[in-house]
């Protein structure tokens, strides 16, 4: 599994002028697919001259949801076939902050609108088969229209390793695109597909690669590329960032193009899966550790009996901790503390893993945040606000803009 450090696509730092502003989760199913133009209204053409306006609220949701895809990655979305149901911790142990920044994320709300942003929906990039049967993979792809090639940002929705609807979290992915990034919002394989964790990882690198033989089509910088998921989307964000150069995940079509990204943003994502609900109550491990939950068919496939105890080598294979080197680009991790879907801890250990490994890695954990907006479950329905805060976006923007450029 060794890395090929010539695959690594380079590019010189430019350090863009950026707001003050911060990070991102509050993923909402059922999202209206429209982007915040000059006049309030989406657009759907080529990009032309920039445009300002007057800001406005970034689009919200409109459906019921929660953050990286509406469940947690043991979980499964209401309506989804197969595994457990969700599961919503009652108890969460305090986890270590010392190599972490701890924030309180109460400010103003994000705010879109001052630059026009051209959406191309339902872009084909890739038409994998599983188990016999084809399937259309497609992507939503949001390119402000202002001078110069665009950082490309790979947004990657959660789902509970069940669905991936690449509509979810809008508002967040039309913040980032505003602030001068390609945002592409993908779809990939999940369970319900008879997908594992290789297949879902393949798709994403098949994103990126399709969008980097197009990158003159759409106003992209192929030498800058970015991703960034939430959930089930930060467990594959991760794997895809540790996982640069690995051929074993590489298929599919233009293979002529590297997969390989600069930066990661991996919001509230699972690691070690068999310790999801490792900081939770009794009762709540014991669901996120039943036999052929969604996560267990995720590594071992669908309609396995196994649990994600039964085969540790498999697991550890799943691990994006396993596959980090020095080489890696550089990480951004972030978690709420109160977090009753998946467990805080595990983002804090893959940081360790990558800092230990000599990798650019920074974590925020959001003080009494939980995982993201849990209104679809009964949550509180201020939560979630706290992860659409000006102050943490302006940390996921800040991040990007320090490690992409040319």
């Amino acid at each position: 599994m060794a890395k090929d450090e010539n695959m690594k696509a380079t590019g010189s730092r430019r350090l863009r002028k950026r707001v003050g502003v911060g990070l991102a989760a509050s993923v909402v199913l059922g999202l209206a697919l429209t982007a915040c133009s000059s006049d309030g209204e989406s657009t759907a053409s080529s990009a032309s001259a920039s445009a300002k306006a007057k800001a406005t609220d970034c689009p919200a949701s409109q459906a019921p949801g929660g953050a990286g895809g509406g469940a947690p990655s043991g979980g499964v979305p209401s309506g989804a076939a197969g595994g457990a149901s969700i599961s919503i911790a009652k108890t969460v142990k305090a986890s270590d902050t010392s190599t972490s920044t701890v924030i309180d994320p109460t400010g103003a709300q994000i705010q879109c609108g001052k630059t026009k942003v051209t959406t191309h929906s339902d872009v084909v990039y890739s038409s994998p088969t599983t188990n016999g049967k084809k399937a259309e993979l497609k992507l939503d792809l949001q390119v402000p229209e202002t001078e110069g090639k665009k950082p490309l940002v790979v947004y990657i929705t959660g789902g509970g390793f069940a669905m991936a609807d690449k509509t979810g979290n809008l508002n967040q992915r039309t913040y980032v695109a505003e602030q001068g990034y390609a945002v592409a919002s993908i779809e990939y394989r999940t369970v319900t597909s008879g997908a594992t964790y290789k297949e879902a990882l393949q798709d994403v690198k098949s994103a990126i690669r399709y969008l980097r033989a197009h990158a003159d089509e759409y106003g992209i910088d192929p030498a800058n590329v970015a991703v960034w998921g939430q959930s089930a989307g930060g467990y594959l964000a991760a794997m895809t960032g540790t996982t640069n150069g690995v051929k074993e995940f590489e298929a599919g079509d233009n293979l002529d193009q590297s997969s390989d990204v600069q930066a990661v943003v991996d919001e509230f994502g699972p690691s070690e899966l068999s310790k999801t609900a490792s900081d939770f109550d009794a009762a709540t491990q014991k669901t996120y550790l039943a036999a052929g939950t969604n996560t267990a068919q995720f590594v071992f496939g669908a309609g396995t009996k196994k649990t994600l105890t039964d085969d540790p080598a498999a697991i550890k294979a799943a691990d994006p901790s396993t596959y980090a080197d020095s080489s890696d680009p550089a990480f951004v991790l972030l978690h709420g503390s109160d977090d009753h879907l998946v467990s805080p801890s595990q983002t804090l250990t893959l940081h360790n893993t990558l800092l230990a490994k000599g990798v650019d890695s920074t974590r925020y954990v959001l003080k009494g945040a939980d995982h993201g907006d849990l209104t679809f479950m009964g949550g509180d329905s201020s939560a979630g606000l706290k992860w659409s805060t000006e102050q943490v976006m302006g940390d996921i923007v800040t991040f990007l803009g320090k490690h992409l450029g040319d």
